[in-house]
C-alpha cells in the first residue's frame, strides 16, 4: 500500500514540476511591453486563471494531502522497509566498544617526559633528552 502511495507521490511531484515550468508569468503577457511593472495590474488582483493554473493548484493540494497522509501513516506504523536493508551502509561494521575490564592502562612514570622549569618564567627550558 505504501509503495502505491509513493508512486503517486512521485508522479504528482513530476506533473507539478512540468506544469509550473510550462506556465508563463503574468509579466510575460501584453502589459510587460509597456514597462513591466504595470503588467501586474492588468489582470486585476486575482490574475488570469487558466487550465494550467487550476491543474497546478489541484496537484499541489493532492501533494500536500498525500504528504500529510504518508507522514501520519509512517508515524503510526514505523518504517515500511526492513531494518536489515541498509543499502550501501550494509557492508560497514559497527565499532565495538571496549569492555569494562579492557580499559587501556595509564603510561608508566618512566615513559612520561619531564620538562625543566623555566628560568625566568617566560620560556620553558629546552628538554636535554631531545638534543
Amino acid at each position: 500500500m505504501f509503495i502505491i502511495f509513493s508512486v503517486f507521490y512521485i508522479l504528482i511531484a513530476a506533473a507539478m514540476i512540468v506544469l509550473i515550468l510550462m506556465q508563463r508569468g503574468a509579466g510575460a503577457d501584453a502589459g510587460s511591453g509597456f514597462g513591466g511593472g504595470a503588467s501586474a495590474t492588468v489582470f486585476g488582483a486575482r490574475g488570469s486563471s487558466s487550465f494550467m493554473t487550476r491543474a497546478t493548484g489541484i496537484l499541489a493540494a493532492l501533494f500536500f494531502v498525500l504528504s500529510l497522509g504518508m507522514g501520519i501513516y509512517l508515524g503510526r506504523t514505523g518504517n515500511p522497509q526492513p531494518a536489515a536493508d541498509l543499502g550501501v551502509m550494509s557492508g560497514l561494521e559497527t565499532p565495538k566498544a571496549p569492555a569494562a575490564g579492557n580499559t587501556p592502562a595509564a603510561p608508566a612514570a618512566a615513559d612520561v617526559p619531564k620538562a625543566a622549569p623555566a628560568a625566568n618564567g617566560d620560556v620553558p627550558a629546552a628538554d636535554p633528552a631531545k638534543k
